[in-house]
């Protein structure tokens, strides 16, 4: 399936042709997303026909969903091995996969995805930090007492409510700040190493985009009504 652009009532206008230009077909594909156009900027890239051609099977979007989660996470946890720093947490993955899936969102720019897992991390701590629970062992590893549900529940309502805010929603945030709050990670240096991971996590998605073609931002998401240039 390919989205049109809507057809400029003035051909002859420089601005409405460069307009156009920068409005070309964006193809949706079978599952919906964007990773379709990735897909077929990577297959134009490498110059593989057979891989052009079938950019919007199933089965080789599939096949490219997961070489990519298996990269991504195989990085960080390469990383994590020679640092003996916690490089992986569980919302890097649906991280990872918003950034390839639709990456002209703005959820997937560098700044929400960057800001809203700072904000999930700093609401988390703080979270930690009001009901004294700084100190404490995981829940996992214990039992939810009502100082931990206290806990959980503010840090979920303080990153919904700043990433509105602050105009940087990013969902996998929301996970973020509940590995914190449940005591998972909780030190500040851990803190650190979390947002490492995230900005390496937005490298790969910044390199991979590019080279697919994609007008993948390099910080805020495009403004007004023009849509990200997709791959030509």
């Amino acid at each position: 399936m390919v989205q049109e652009p809507p057809i400029d009532p003035d051909p002859g206008d420089p601005a409405a042709t460069s307009r156009r230009s920068t409005t070309r077909a964006f193809e949706i594909g079978p599952i919906g997303g964007g990773m379709v156009n990735v897909v077929a900027g990577l297959a134009r890239r490498a110059s593989i026909p057979s891989l052009t051609e079938n950019h919007s099977s199933v089965v080789v979007l599939g096949a490219f969903a997961f070489v990519n989660g298996v990269i991504s996470i195989a990085l960080m946890s390469a990383a994590a091995l020679v640092t003996g720093s916690p490089f992986i947490f569980p919302s890097l993955g649906p991280t990872a996969f918003l950034l390839f899936y639709t990456p002209t969102a703005p959820a997937a720019s560098p700044r929400n995805t960057i800001c809203g897992h700072a904000i999930g991390a700093a609401s988390g701590w703080l979270s930690l930090a009001i009901f004294g629970l700084l100190g404490a062992a995981p829940a996992l590893a214990t039992h939810v007492t009502l100082a931990r549900i206290g806990a959980t529940a503010l840090s979920l309502g303080l990153t919904s409510g700043l990433m509105v805010w602050c105009k940087v929603p990013h969902p996998p945030a929301g996970a973020t700040t509940l590995i914190v709050s449940l005591g998972i990670l909780h030190q500040p240096w851990q803190l650190g190493v979390l947002m490492l991971a995230v900005v390496l996590l937005v490298g790969q998605g910044l390199v991979i985009n590019r080279l697919a073609g994609i007008d993948y931002p390099w910080w805020s998401p495009p403004t007004g009504d023009a849509p990200a240039r997709p791959p030509g």
